[in-house]
């Protein structure tokens, strides 16, 4: 990948979580800058803004920061965290700049991100993408090691710690490849239709039904013909 992205070639973090959940929802969005809200998407936002928008603070060993804006030139992205929480650990392990406490001792704040989401854990891995690459874009930015951070479900109410392995960090990495690939083609992909299609609020505008009834009746037009040249053939 890149190293030398330049600012106005970023693009927005919260897009690689678009794109592995579907393309053409992805450029809907962010070539064809389309946005429909239905109940879900409200939900999300306003937990957000609820989370963003809270005041920092200082809880034992651990700094809560939120709404921290974030960057990668490696990626091409930017975007913001909802919460970065800064652990303490008070002896220097990581080769990251101490920092002098009120005790006197020098400690060492490490970065934990947390990625708050409405709902409950998906097998699809959308969202420890968008994750993993709030905790690449923090390292790159405060040149430290992050290895891992969190996913806060709404609707369950429990965290998902997730691990940034060299698997989900090299699907970040080319997840933010096709990214950049799709946005620069300008093409906005075909509609597929899928059961993820119900919950979407671009449903309205991306058709997927319509799509699909006009590609089966092409296909049985298609077969009808071809079956009617074969009989015709054999008379």
């Amino acid at each position: 990948m890149s190293s030398g992205f330049r600012e106005e070639d970023l693009l927005p973090l919260s897009a690689l979580q678009h794109l592995l959940y579907c393309e053409r929802q992805c450029a809907l969005i962010h070539i064809e800058q389309v946005w429909v809200e239905n109940r879900l998407t409200a939900e999300g936002r306003l937990l957000h803004e609820r989370t963003d928008r809270g005041p920092g603070e200082t809880r034992g060993d651990v700094r809560i920061a939120r709404g921290v804006p974030l960057h990668s030139f490696r990626l091409g992205i930017s975007g913001k965290a909802d919460v970065v929480e800064f652990h303490r650990v008070h002896e220097c392990v990581t080769e990251a700049p101490g920092v002098e406490d009120s005790s006197g001792a020098e400690s060492v704040w490490l970065p934990f991100p947390v990625e708050y989401k409405r709902g409950r854990s998906k097998l699809m891995r959308g969202d420890e993408v968008q994750l993993c690459a709030q905790a690449m874009c923090l390292e790159e930015m405060l040149n430290v090691s992050v290895p891992e951070g969190a996913l806060f479900y709404g609707q369950t109410r429990r965290r998902k710690n997730v691990s940034f392995d060299e698997e989900l960090r090299r699907i970040t990495a080319e997840a933010a490849i096709r990214l950049h690939e799709l946005i620069s083609s300008g093409r906005t992909p075909p509609a597929v239709r899928a059961p993820k299609c119900d919950a979407c609020s671009l449903r309205p505008v991306c058709l997927p039904d319509t799509f699909a009834r006009s590609a089966r009746k092409y296909l049985e037009r298609a077969i009808h013909d071809a079956l009617g040249q074969d009989e015709g053939g054999s008379n």
